[in-house]
């Protein structure tokens, strides 16, 4: 067995930050509302960009980020034009993401820049979606979660997204519908970033796993869902 140490967790490429020493206020799922709601609140979404497509909180900034190691360079590029907003009182900023890891690391960057009230949802939007009524939620869409469900809703009910297993991403049943979506192939989100040959791979792939599970087996090259990545530190190609 091989043991790798790795400088951070969640990969940020700011290894100095200790989200233990620094880290934001949490805020419970039951108190989120009323902060999110004030209008000196800037409230930012963490995550990468295919998990906000499928769903986030009622007016969060989505910061557009194929990556975590992105946020610090996003913040520091709109730092003042987020900060003007609010009626002129201390702008809060509070934050969240699935399951509460990246906040702790994001919230402790943004005390380390000099952000003085920041807060982040505990236990992420899995608790929030498990505890706050539907009715009473500002959650819209559903959440994209690394494992077999692959995006979950209210009550963490399994929601109705599907995988695309070229590039991981959700996959909707409109992208489903999509001349660009092929089984194990290709999405309308990656269908351009794959060459000929990448494709033709992925379909030989495909033809073996079916075949494999006609025998009622698992092909060795079978796609795991949630393989290689925990729920807050994948980034995709």
């Amino acid at each position: 067995m091989k043991v790798r140490i790795k400088r951070e967790i969640v990969t940020m490429g700011k290894p100095d930050i200790d989200p233990l020493a620094s880290a934001g206020t949490y805020v419970e799922p039951q108190d989120w509302n009323a902060l999110i709601a004030d209008p000196d609140t800037i409230v930012i979404d963490t995550r990468n960009d295919y998990e906000v497509a499928v769903g986030s909180f009622e007016g969060a900034i989505d910061p557009k980020t194929r990556s975590f190691r992105d946020f610090p360079g996003w913040f520091r590029n709109e730092r003042e034009r987020l900060l003007s907003v609010g009626t002129g009182k201390k702008t809060k900023v509070a934050m969240f993401c699935t399951g509460g890891i990246r906040c702790e690391k994001s919230t402790a960057f943004l005390k380390q820049e000099g952000i003085e009230e920041v807060y982040h949802l505990k236990g992420g939007i899995l608790r929030y979606l498990e505890t706050v009524p539907a009715s009473q939620s500002l959650w819209r869409g559903e959440c994209f979660v690394f494992d077999q469900r692959v995006t979950i809703g209210h009550g963490l009910i399994e929601g109705t997204y599907s995988l695309c297993h070229a590039c991981r991403r959700p996959v909707s049943s409109s992208d489903r519908n999509s001349p660009l979506f092929e089984e194990g192939v290709s999405c309308p989100a990656c269908h351009t970033e794959r060459s000929d040959a990448q494709r033709e791979s992925y379909r030989e792939r495909q033809r073996q796993e079916e075949l494999a599970a006609a025998r009622g087996e698992l092909h060795v090259g079978a796609v795991r869902i949630g393989q290689g990545g925990s729920e807050d530190n994948v980034s995709r190609p």
